[in-house]
């Protein structure tokens, strides 16, 4: 644990000791303030029976925003140590191939938990700043935390597995967002083509619009949480397999 430990502060580190990790912190920050702050001018304009929270993260915006998110915080990971060379000393070293793996995900998927932060924080200044019962309650607002940050968990190793392919951090973005865009595409089949189609249930299952309305609303279903759970150990395992045949081949 100790090797896995160092590797993971050291890639953490790489997000934060530069000015690249704090502007994907603003920028998600902004981003988040202005759903936030076009939903309640929605709730101004027109009543709605939906939550706050519902209506927030239910905006196509949001979608443009999010699965941006993990390209940015991906593509460097394996990417740009094969591009310098550096990746080769690494895999040569007495570290086990998981110890790399596990701690470069885990350093990219905590900072995309960090990136949730001023989300929650904006939902509980509602709470503070006015004198009006807030339009949500708790078990919708940690709902729809608890489905991103497992959403967060699968797409991160979407894009570890992404950048551990080339060389090029720029093929590492392209590859992730294609690979996300698949993913959420396929949840949407039910939605343009109605539930009668086969594998109808299949698309329904992996949906994450779908998991993110439902969470949302403050219903937890266990489903979605086995789903992710499984799907980031199953993609983590081909990052680990593909890192260790670049390894042996080497």
């Amino acid at each position: 644990m100790r090797t896995f430990r160092i590797l993971f502060f050291k890639e953490l580190k790489a997000y934060f000791l530069s000015p690249f990790g704090w502007l994907i912190c603003a920028f998600a920050a902004l981003m988040q303030g202005l759903l936030l702050s076009t939903a309640m001018k929605g709730f101004l304009d027109t009543p709605r029976t939906e939550s706050l929270v519902f209506a927030t993260f239910q905006a196509p915006t949001f979608w443009f925003y999010f699965l941006f998110l993990f390209p940015v915080l991906t593509m460097r990971l394996f990417s740009e140590e094969s591009r310098s060379g550096t990746l080769e000393g690494l895999l040569t070293a007495p570290v086990k191939t998981w110890h790399v793996v596990l701690s470069k995900f885990c350093a990219a998927y905590a900072t995309f938990l960090i990136l949730l932060i001023p989300a929650f924080v904006h939902f509980k200044l509602f709470t503070l700043l006015t004198e009006v019962p807030p339009p949500f309650n708790t078990g919708e607002l940690v709902g729809v935390f608890v489905i991103l940050a497992l959403m967060g968990a699968l797409f991160t190793a979407f894009g570890c597995l992404a950048s551990c392919f080339t060389s090029s951090q720029i093929i590492a973005g392209i590859v992730c967002i294609g690979i996300l865009l698949i993913h959420f595409l396929l949840g949407l089949v039910t939605f343009f083509y109605g539930d009668k189609i086969p594998a109808a249930s299949f698309f329904s299952f992996i949906s994450s619009s779908e998991h993110l309305a439902t969470y949302s609303r403050g219903l937890i279903d266990s489903r979605p949480l086995v789903y992710y759970l499984v799907m980031t150990g199953f993609i983590l395992f081909l990052t680990h397999h593909l890192l260790d045949y670049r390894r042996w081949k080497k």
